[in-house]
C-alpha cells in the first residue's frame, strides 16, 4: 500500500499518514457560510481536499473512507441577508426567508463545486440538524467547568484550557489578548472567552435551550456535527488557514474539553489563501469574482480546477488570465490525445508517488506532460482522472467547441475547393485570417484542413466569423 505524507499542522512536521483504522478513514473539512455565492478563494479549498479524498479513495478503497463537509446555515451574514429581503417586500417571515436563502446557496454552492470537479463528500451536515447535539456538548462543558452561563450566553473558559489553548496555531494566550480584536463584553471572565450560545430576538432564528431561546457560536456548530458523524477522535480535518485561528483553535479546545478520552482530529492540513493577478483578492481593487462569475464568462470548470492544481497547496496560489488560457490549451491537447483511449487499469506510479508527498499537485502534473510527450494516452487519463482532470463529465466544453471546429475546417476546407477552380482566394485568406485571429493554428495539407486551438483561443470570436 501507498505510504501518504502529510504536513500536520499540529506538528509542524510532514508524517506519515498513519490512520486509526484503515477500514474506515474519516476526513473533516470546515464548508461554507451559506449567505451568498461561492468566490474564488472559496474554491480552493473544495479542490485541494478534494484531491486529498480521491487519493484516499485510491489507497484505502472508495468505501472505506468518509469525508464530511458542514453547511454553516445559522449566521448574522445569513439573517442580514433574509432582512434585505424581506424589506425589499419578499413574502415570508423572517425565519422562513432566512430558510429559503440558505437552501438557495447551498444548492449554488453544489452546482459550482461540481462544476470544478468536486466529488460530493459523504455526509454534508447543516448546523441546524445538529443544534440539539450542540446543546448537549455545551452543558457537558459547563458541567466539567470549562463554560460558563452569563446573561443569555455561555461562553468558553479559555483559563480552563490555558496550557494547551494557542498549540495549533502556535500562540500564548497572553500573546492572543494583546493582539487580538476581541469583543469586549461585561461578562466575560477573560477577553479571549468565546461564545458557545447567545441570545436570539424573535423574529430570528432561534432555538429553546436551558439559557433561553438562543443560537449556537460558529466554532461549537463543527465540534458537534464532527463528533456525531465520525466520533471524539478521527485521522484529518483541513480547512484553509484563516481558520486556524480562532475557529480550529476554539474547536479544539471545545472538544477536548468536552470528550478529553478522544484526540479530536490527529493531522491538521490548511491550504493557503488565493490572490488574483499578484493581489489580495477584493472588492475594492475590482478583482473579486465567485466562481459562478468566471463559469458564466465561460472559463470551463476543468480549467479552473486545473490552475489550482499548478500551485502547491501550501504555498500563496495566484489565479491570472494568463494561467487559465495556458491551462484550457494543456487540457485542449490532452482531451485531443486522450480521445477514445480508455485509461490505464492504474495511475503512473510517479503521478502517485507525487500526489503521496503531502499533495504535490505540482510534482503530479509534471509526470502528467511526461505523460503527454511520451503519447501514453491511456496513463495519462488515468493519471490525470486522478487529479480529477480529464474525466468525462468534465469534457463537455471541449466536445462542443471540437464540433463547432470540424464544422468550420469544413468549411474553409470548402472554401479552399471553390478557390482552386475561380482561382480567387480571397475568401479563404478572410477565413484564415479570422481564424488565427482567435487563436486557431490552421493547418492546410492535401488531406484536408485543420484547425488547432492555440494559447488564448477565444472561441467567441468564431460566432463573428
Amino acid at each position: 500500500m501507498t505510504t501518504i505524507k502529510l504536513h500536520n499542522t499540529r506538528t509542524r512536521t510532514k508524517e506519515n499518514f498513519v490512520p486509526i483504522s484503515a477500514d474506515n478513514v474519516r476526513m473533516y473539512v470546515c464548508g461554507p457560510t451559506v449567505y451568498d455565492r461561492a468566490h474564488l478563494g472559496n474554491a480552493r479549498p473544495v479542490v485541494v481536499f478534494d484531491v486529498l479524498y480521491r487519493l484516499l479513495r485510491h489507497t484505502y478503497g472508495a468505501d472505506h473512507v468518509t469525508y464530511v463537509r458542514n453547511f454553516t446555515d445559522v449566521d448574522d451574514k445569513i439573517n442580514a441577508t433574509a432582512l434585505a429581503r424581506q424589506k425589499a417586500g419578499a413574502v415570508g417571515t423572517l425565519e422562513q426567508l432566512v430558510q429559503e436563502r440558505s437552501d438557495e446557496t447551498i444548492s449554488w454552492y453544489l452546482n459550482d463545486m461540481g462544476a470544478l470537479g468536486a466529488l460530493q463528500p459523504n455526509e454534508m451536515p447543516c448546523a441546524t440538524q445538529y443544534i440539539p447535539q450542540m446543546v448537549a456538548m455545551i452543558e457537558e462543558l459547563i458541567a466539567k467547568g470549562h463554560a460558563y452561563a452569563a446573561e443569555g450566553h455561555v461562553l468558553f473558559a479559555v483559563d480552563s484550557w490555558r496550557e494547551r489553548y494557542g498549540a495549533l496555531s502556535g500562540r500564548s494566550v497572553d500573546d492572543m489578548i494583546a493582539g487580538a480584536r476581541v469583543e469586549v463584553a461585561p461578562y466575560k471572565k477573560n477577553p479571549m472567552d468565546f461564545v458557545l450560545w447567545k441570545p436570539s430576538s424573535d423574529e430570528l432564528p432561534g432555538w429553546d435551550s436551558p439559557w433561553g431561546r438562543g443560537r449556537p457560536g460558529w466554532h461549537i456548530e463543527c465540534s458537534a456535527m464532527s463528533y456525531e458523524l465520525l466520533g471524539e477522535s478521527f485521522d484529518i480535518h483541513g480547512g484553509g488557514n484563516d481558520l486556524m485561528f480562532p475557529h480550529h483553535e476554539n474547536e479544539i479546545a471545545q472538544s477536548c474539553c468536552a470528550h478529553p478520552d478522544g484526540e479530536f482530529a490527529r493531522v491538521w492540513l490548511h491550504n493557503e489563501m488565493l490572490q488574483v493577478e499578484g493581489k489580495k483578492m477584493s472588492k475594492s481593487l475590482g478583482n473579486f469574482f465567485t466562481v459562478h462569475d468566471l463559469l458564466e464568462q465561460g472559463v470551463p470548470g476543468e480549467v479552473i480546477r486545473f490552475v489550482f492544481l499548478q500551485t502547491h497547496y501550501r504555498k500563496p496560489m495566484d489565479w491570472t488570465e494568463k494561467k487559465a488560457r495556458e491551462a484550457e490549451a494543456t487540457l485542449r491537447k490532452w482531451r485531443a490525445l486522450t480521445a477514445g483511449i480508455e485509461p490505464a487499469a492504474k495511475a503512473a506510479p510517479a503521478a502517485i508517488a507525487a500526489l503521496s508527498d503531502d499533495l504535490n499537485t505540482p510534482g503530479a502534473l509534471t509526470e502528467l506532460y511526461r505523460l503527454a510527450a511520451d503519447g501514453d494516452a491511456a496513463g495519462l487519463l488515468a493519471s490525470a482522472q486522478l487529479l480529477g482532470v480529464l474525466t468525462p463529465e468534465m469534457g463537455a466544453w471541449a466536445e462542443t467547441d471540437a464540433m463547432n471546429l470540424s464544422a468550420h475546417a469544413d468549411r474553409l476546407a470548402d472554401a479552399r475547393a471553390v478557390a482552386m477552380q475561380s482561382k480567387d482566394f480571397s475568401e479563404v485568406d478572410r477565413l484564415k485570417a479570422a481564424y488565427i485571429a482567435a487563436g486557431l493554428e490552421v493547418r492546410m495539407s492535401k488531406d484536408g484542413v485543420e484547425l488547432v486551438p492555440g494559447t488564448g483561443f477565444d472561441a467567441t470570436k468564431l460566432e463573428e466569423v
